[in-house]
């Protein structure tokens, strides 16, 4: 069975920093990509970031570029997202899913892919950035 399990969310304050982890069980990590998309409320779900995690190439939307950064740890099967400069226009619930099909552009650095293109999905973690 896969799991993705997301971690980490929290209250900061605008102009702060959180790193969320995504630890993924029962998977190839290194024929999947991993990406992080967030959804807040109202709003349709975004996809902010993806990694490929057998060669480390990744891909971000505009909303994000420059301020987050995914990384992958892949002894630990561990995908991780590093946020800077928050805004309270980022305060959303995070979530991490897997493509374990090879659908996802990720994989051609094409972009991140809708959100059908990902065949495992982990729990949303809350993200809230205060101005």
């Amino acid at each position: 069975e896969v799991q993705l399990q997301a971690s980490g969310g929290g209250l900061v304050q605008a102009g702060g920093s959180l790193r969320l982890s995504c630890a993924v069980s029962g998977l190839t990590f290194g024929n999947s990509a991993i990406a992080w998309f967030r959804q807040a409320p109202g709003k349709e779900r975004e996809g902010i970031a993806c990694i490929v995690s057998d060669n480390d190439d990744t891909v971000y939307s505009d909303s994000v570029k420059g301020r987050f950064t995914i990384a992958s740890d892949n002894a630990k099967n561990t995908v991780y997202l590093q946020m800077t400069s928050l805004k309270p226009e980022d305060t959303a619930v995070y979530t991490c899913a897997a493509d374990s099909r090879g659908l996802s552009p990720c994989f051609i650095g094409r972009g991140i892919g809708p959100h059908a293109a990902y065949d495992n999905w982990g729990q949303g973690t809350q993200v809230t950035v205060s101005s």
